[in-house]
């Protein structure tokens, strides 16, 4: 199939449509909570949101090293190689769901001490989790099918999938809180049917990959090189994911060490780096599939046609989000924010935010393009360097700066992520043909 520009709006789009969704779920739930009239189910529900959020996050490895090895599989033509990393990613992601139901305990209670709440908080958030955890298994396994649908640029079928469990999730949250009065246990309860139905329709979705006897060739399946080479890029993937988060929360806690205003401005700035992000990630998948493909292929024409063209329509959202947030940001933090002291106070940062997207723009372009050629090392390498960099710029200028110092650190990470990967690419383009 020739590369064009419509063929990398078919991928994107869908994507960025599927990321548009997920807020609405996060207000739909805080909403039915809401009407409960009390303050501790809102902030149960959003804490424990956030602990599995952040666990789950991490096993983001499966969905990226999927999407990677399965687009090289299809590029280099190997039927029994793509079926066989479908059953691979699906046991990976249902084993290590049962393992966090078995571990849920400590983590959870790691979780607590991090970022510890009042005792009805914990109490109610406990009861949340403790339902929740049991989804875990399909959760992450519906991780590798979206890579598994992402690496053949089936990404109609990623949005299907998110609308589907958002759908189902929202209509049960209604039903079970509004309804019959389950409180938080109902939301709880309503994103595990979710989640579990979600699972059904995915498996559905990749049916083709259980045509034939592909799938069960076990010798393949479990083939030692082979899996070896999968653990190698899921783990230097995980250790990568690790570090960016671990980059995130310090700047959040660092930021709870300011006065309450500029803690809460800084909450509000960062749904601008959401809002980047997802408008980012449509292209960023384009290139995982494209050049996974290209690569599988032995295509470095391909390639570099795939870096060029999902690159042009990155920086077209780049400007179309950094002028949006310089003309409209005002706005927008008036939106999300009706105390007049905050929105005063995230006035005084926006101008980081209107940065933001240029700055961190070709982090997350070249992200999916070392996922798509599965240069996994390259990503932890160069995350080791980028978090290094992070730190040292936080000791420096936090203290003589305050807040401006904490989030030109922030971007200074996405820079460094950008820019140690663009050095490592000439490498990456030199073993395309090879």
């Amino acid at each position: 199939m020739r590369l064009t520009h419509r063929r990398v709006l078919n991928v994107a789009v869908p994507i960025v449509i599927s990321n548009a969704t997920v807020p609405i779920l996060g207000a739909v739930d805080t909403g039915v909570v809401g009407q409960m009239g009390l303050a501790a189910p809102i902030g149960a529900v959003g804490i424990g949101a956030i602990i599995l959020t952040a666990i789950y996050w991490i096993f983001g490895f499966l969905r990226m090293g999927t999407a990677g090895l399965t687009a090289q599989a299809i590029g280099a033509r190997d039927r029994g190689e793509v079926c066989a990393l479908l059953v691979r990613s699906l046991m990976i992601g249902l084993l290590a769901g049962v393992g966090f139901i078995l571990f849920q305990v400590p983590v959870f209670s790691a979780a607590f001490l991090i970022a510890p709440a009042s005792p009805e908080v914990e109490g109610l958030a406990q009861g949340y989790l403790a339902i929740r955890v049991w989804s875990a298994p399909a959760a992450i396994a519906i991780y590798g099918l979206t890579g598994w649908l992402i690496a053949h640029e089936r990404t109609k079928a990623v949005l299907v999938l998110q609308i589907w469990m958002n759908g189902v999730n929202i209509l049960l949250d209604l039903l079970f809180v509004l309804q019959l009065g389950w409180g938080v246990e109902g939301v709880a309860i309503a994103t595990v049917i979710a989640e579990a139905s979600g699972l059904m329709l995915g498996l559905w979705l990749v049916r083709d990959g259980f045509s034939g006897d592909y799938w069960r060739n076990w010798a393949v399946v479990f083939d030692r090189v082979i899996l070896r080479r999968m653990a190698l890029v899921n783990s230097d993937i995980m250790i990568r994911s690790v570090l960016l988060q671990i980059g995130f929360v310090s700047f959040l806690f660092l930021g709870s060490s300011f006065d309450d205003t500029t803690l809460a401005a800084n909450q509000v700035l960062i749904q601008f780096l959401f809002i980047t992000s997802h408008g980012m990630d449509g292209f960023a998948f384009a290139a995982e599939a494209l050049i996974g493909q290209a690569l599988g292929a032995k295509d470095r024409t391909s390639l570099r046609r795939s870096v060029a063209l999902t690159s042009f329509w990155a920086a077209i959202v780049i400007v179309i989000l950094s002028v949006f947030f310089a003309v409209w940001g005002g706005w927008l933090i008036d939106l999300m924010a009706k105390a007049p002291a905050v929105q005063a106070e995230a006035r005084e940062y926006l101008f980081w935010m209107v940065l933001a997207p240029f700055l961190g723009g070709p982090s997350w372009m070249l992200d999916g393009i070392f996922i798509g050629a599965t240069r996994s090392r390259d990503m932890r390498n160069m995350m080791v360097v980028s978090f290094a960099i992070y730190l040292m710029s936080v000791w420096l200028l936090l203290g003589p700066f305050g807040n401006h110092g904490l989030w030109a650190s922030l971007l200074i990470f996405f820079v460094a992520r950008g820019v140690t990967l663009a050095i490592r690419y000439p490498a990456l383009e030199r073993d395309a043909g090879s």
